[in-house]
């Protein structure tokens, strides 16, 4: 089937045209220069991610269709990983179009000088010398590869340079001097090696002496070549380029129902380290017959051939060094206080009034820490519960609950250690807690737990009053400065009441909690309840009445959400998304999806909250939460999404809708075929991350 016949666009295509969305920001010349590079980071830190995850689920996919199938025709997965490839080495064309013609050509404009190559000042060349005898020689490992004799293994990530060696017999000069050449057997004289790049000891860039104010830095890599003299000696160096592997990185145990699930995950953590190969990525530049070897010596099969550039783990310009910092970087929004907290004693006060909206990383995330830490100390606290799903390391958020546990308070966390990336982080965290008093519980195989909520129970008036704390996103003070959430404090009693069965299901999984009537929660009515609202709304267009739907998310791929949001556009619902990630359903296509249009914001924050808005007969209904439309999200996992009541908060959340569907300066829109265009607007330019910042700071926002 193609693609213009297509119902879903393609999940991981649709991914790419995210991360590309992702580079463009590296080339937008209007940001500092030092905010582009950042972008050119992410967009290189995202792209291995993809291939140690997604990729490798695609070759498994061939894999075992191969083993199972005596078809010789190319299998789906086949075709999407051409469709794949293609696509990124489009994207690593114009990645280096930026790098080379617009990223270095504007750092030397500075007088900042990013070698690539041999130094040319003398004074380089001798303190590279230097610094390669006395710091870095001790460091490296050279490894004569032996291809059909030696098991030879290439680390996870870890940078390599591939040489080309041709030794040097004793009496050569002698037996060419002689003219004796023929008894030289120059096949058996080449040699291939490899050497690690030390990035685990060293930066990445290597500062050299300051000339005339100039500043200059020098790839790590390139040093190396520099002195590879000095490391095979006997030999001449006959071509270097530069290698490195990505592995499986899907710990492959959701599925898994039986056997202790913490030491599954510490097993597979293992593994991890030692998993197939996704990812060969090589020079471009590297000469037919040495990757041949390479390929052979470390059984690298065809599909995971990528080429690239002479340098690879760009996300390493995530510490590329501003030796004029704060120039050329972007200018610092520090996240501001709820100044209405102060006139209360203290945040339960606060909340057993009103509902509270936070911001986040506009607001300040220390409100969401001072309400744990009070409740750590606070007398009337008698008990807390809370999920865990990706902390910060040394978690100020972690340390309130340990603090809690220490001052007699009964303390339960559930850890999801399934969290991709955390499992090992989450293990820690959670055993540091339970050895200091916390009750722990673990998630079950086949089922994650992605909720974002905590519930503080407090004896007053010899009575049991419940306080909550619902979010977006994690119970994490690093990404709550770097990611767009909402945090919302509760003390209504419906909610309390849901909040107990959650953690009373959570605690003992043959529980079965009671209805949930406020809160929308997967596995437990979230998908059906969203597919009646939007079933709502269909009716209402039916009867040329008022039928709206506004949508946030992180992605869209669930087939049923997709299908039913095609009805409603059919119906005559008109459907506004902000979709940041991947985006399977297919806007704007005639008789199938005209009235849907979905714009994709990037900007110097990481979207990432989850926002439902619907008309629902002039009585708008809000809902924020951790689930995304997708099948994992809805069917595989326990989400927590709450409703926004309170006509304030909910005018908070569409204000700052609005203002994100006003943005013509960091938003795109997308086509059919998901490409990211430019969105143009008549009147003055809004960019909404700058704008929300300024309402919430001036008390603006939906007023």
């Amino acid at each position: 089937m193609v693609l213009t016949e297509q119902k879903y666009y393609p999940r991981d295509l649709s991914w790419l045209s995210f991360n590309y969305r992702v580079l463009l920001e590296a080339k937008d010349e209007s940001l500092p220069l030092y905010e582009r590079i950042k972008f050119m980071a992410i967009y290189s830190s995202n792209m291995g991610e993809f291939y140690r995850v997604r990729v490798a689920t695609i070759q498994s996919l061939i894999k075992v269709q191969r083993k199972t199938s005596k078809r010789k025709n190319p299998m789906e997965p086949e075709l999407l990983l051409e469709q794949i490839k293609a696509e990124v080495h489009r994207q690593q064309e114009v990645f280096g179009q930026i790098f080379q013609g617009s990223i270095l050509p504007e750092l030397k404009r500075n007088n900042i000088h990013l070698i690539q190559g041999a130094p040319e000042l003398e004074v380089h060349k001798e303190f590279v010398r230097k610094f390669f005898k006395e710091e870095l020689m001790a460091f490296l490992h050279t490894e004569l590869l032996r291809k059909n004799k030696i098991m030879h293994f290439l680390r996870e990530g870890a940078l390599y340079l591939c040489t080309k060696l041709r030794n040097r017999p004793r009496n050569y000069a002698k037996l060419v001097e002689e003219g004796k050449n023929d008894k030289i057997n120059e096949s058996k004289r080449i040699r291939y090696a490899l050497v690690q790049i030390p990035t685990h000891y060293f930066p990445r860039f290597i500062e050299l002496p300051t000339v005339d104010g100039a500043h200059y830095f020098m790839f790590l890599d390139d040093v190396i070549r520099f002195n590879l003299d000095r490391l095979f000696h006997g030999y001449d160096v006959l071509a270097c380029h530069s290698i490195k592997l990505n592995r499986n990185a899907d710990l492959q145990i959701e599925d898994e129902y039986d056997g202790n699930l913490v030491d599954k995950v510490k097993n597979h953590l293992k593994l991890r380290k030692t998993g197939f190969p996704s990812r060969f990525l090589h020079d471009s530049s590297m000469p037919s017959s040495m990757l041949k070897y390479l390929r052979d010596t470390f059984d690298i099969k065809k599909r995971e051939v990528v080429s690239g550039g002479k340098y690879h783990s760009y996300y390493n310009f995530f510490d590329f060094p501003n030796p004029l910092s704060p120039e050329l970087e972007r200018e610092a929004l520090p996240p501001l206080p709820k100044s209405e907290f102060n006139l209360y004693a203290n945040i339960f006060a606060a909340v057993k009034v009103k509902d509270w909206m936070l911001h986040f990383p506009y607001h300040t995330y220390d409100h969401v820490i001072s309400f744990l830490n009070q409740a750590a100390v606070d007398p009337q606290v008698k008990k807390i519960f809370a999920t865990q799903y990706r902390v910060a390391s040394n978690s100020q958020i972690v340390n309130a609950l340990i603090r809690a546990a220490q001052n007699g308070k009964d303390v339960t966390v559930f850890v999801e250690i399934k969290a991709r990336f955390d499992e090992a982080s989450n293990l820690q965290s959670a055993e540091n807690m339970k050895s200091s008093g916390v009750k722990i519980v673990y998630s079950m195989p086949g089922l994650k737990v992605h909720a974002k909520v905590a519930m503080v129970i407090r004896e007053e008036n010899q009575e049991e009053k419940g306080y909550a704390f619902l979010s977006t996103g994690n119970f994490n003070e690093k990404t709550a400065t770097l990611y767009t959430d909402q945090g919302f404090f509760t003390a209504n009693d419906e909610i309390m009441a849901e909040l107990h069965e959650l953690f009373a299901h959570l605690t003992d999984w043959e529980y079965k909690p009671k209805p949930f009537n406020k809160l929308l929660v997967a596995q437990f009515g979230m998908k059906e309840r969203f597919l009646q609202m939007i079933e709502v709304e269909m009716e209402e267009a039916q009867q040329g009445r008022k039928a709206e739907i506004f949508i946030k998310l992180n992605n869209l791929e669930d087939p049923d959400m997709i299908d039913k949001l095609y009805e409603a556009s059919q119906a005559g619902v008109q459907i506004r998304m902000i979709v940041r990630g991947i985006c399977c359903l297919r806007p704007q296509v005639p008789g199938l999806s005209e009235n849907i249009i979905v714009r994709r914001i990037v900007d110097q924050f990481l979207e990432h909250s989850r926002i439902f808005c619907f008309h629902n007969r002039g009585n708008q209904k809000v809902y924020l939460g951790s689930a995304d439309w997708m099948r994992r999200n809805l069917n595989r996992r326990i989400e927590v999404n709450f409703p926004v009541d309170d006509p304030n908060l909910q005018a908070e959340v569409l204000d700052l809708m609005e203002i994100q569907w006003m943005d013509n300066i960091k938003a795109t829109q997308l086509d059919p075929y998901l490409q990211n265009k430019p969105f143009y607007r008549a009147g003055e330019s809004v960019r909404a991350q700058i704008e929300i910042y300024a309402r919430v700071k001036e008390g603006s926002l939906g007023k």
